[in-house]
């Protein structure tokens, strides 16, 4: 029986030894019987490009990239991705032949992908957006493409004023100030700041109500617990709400069939690393 060809992939970013990547790509491992070694590696911030070229150089096949390092690597790839060039922002890269590499985005995807699993989201509906970071970029064009309407936030209304600039010509985006922010009449209420973590996300939740029967909370950043963010939303009545854990392992997914052109198992991934978990959806 021949050798089997074992592929060599690294996640970079920093900080990054708490990321649950390794653990999902064991899954997608054993669900497609694909053998390889996928490492975390985490890099500093003024040697980013020479570890991933000489990764890529040696031994790499491919790579996801993190934090802080997308808008970096999205620069470092010889070719990219419409969905990459639509956001200027890279999480996998792929060595093609004659040693080029190319840049993808599947962060949009795979936020696009958790929020159907979940029936959190439908065509025309309206989104508030909380942030205005590289994490709110990755997934706008996905929220737009379904002709929803997004209202961004952010702690600084500048910030939110450019990114809405920028992507009006996929669809209809706008900025608003958090004084503004009375009533959430929102189907869907996204957190795209990490400041959750920070125990920081009531910067404007405090003075604000909504409508527990008909709004859904989503929060892109994950926990073994529930999220700050979500535990607002669930003390003040909530019962529609989910983090992360499931964007991760879709966006993880689609990194593994730009790789591989297999689509691993979703579902079963998320059930394993939810199986502590209790989330609401119809």
């Amino acid at each position: 029986m021949p050798i089997q060809k074992k592929y060599n992939y690294l996640l970079f970013g920093n900080p990054v030894h708490h990321s649950k990547s390794p653990i999902i790509y064991k899954y997608f491992s054993h669900n497609t019987g694909l053998m390889f070694d996928y490492n975390i590696k985490q890099v500093e911030n003024n040697m980013f490009s020479n570890v991933v070229l000489e990764f890529f150089k040696t031994y790499g096949q491919g790579a996801n990239v993190t934090v802080p390092f997308k808008e970096e690597a999205y620069k470092l790839s010889h070719i990219v991705t419409r969905r990459a060039q639509m956001t200027h922002s890279v999480n996998v890269l792929k060595k093609l032949k004659n040693n080029i590499i190319l840049g993808d985005n599947t962060d949009g995807i795979g936020c696009l992908y958790d929020l159907n699993r979940l029936n959190f989201i439908h065509m025309n509906q309206k989104i508030l957006l909380i942030g205005a970071g590289g994490a709110a970029r990755g997934i706008i064009p996905n929220l737009l493409s379904l002709n929803c309407s997004i209202d961004i936030v952010n702690r600084t209304f500048s910030r939110a004023l450019h990114v809405a600039s920028y992507f009006k010509k996929f669809g209809f985006i706008k900025a608003i100030r958090i004084d503004d922010l009375k009533v959430l009449n929102y189907h869907v209420v996204i957190n795209a700041t990490s400041a959750g973590i920070h125990q920081e996300c009531s910067f404007f939740l405090d003075n604000t109500i909504f409508y527990p029967e008909r709004t859904v909370f989503y929060d892109l950043f994950y926990d073994d617990k529930l999220t700050p963010f979500l535990q607002w939303y669930q003390d003040h009545g909530g019962i529609y709400y989910a983090d992360g854990i499931g964007m991760l392992v879709s966006q993880a997914a689609y990194s593994f069939y730009l790789w591989n052109g297999i689509f691993p198992n979703v579902q079963s991934v998320i059930n394993l690393l939810n199986k502590n978990k209790k989330y609401f959806c119809e």
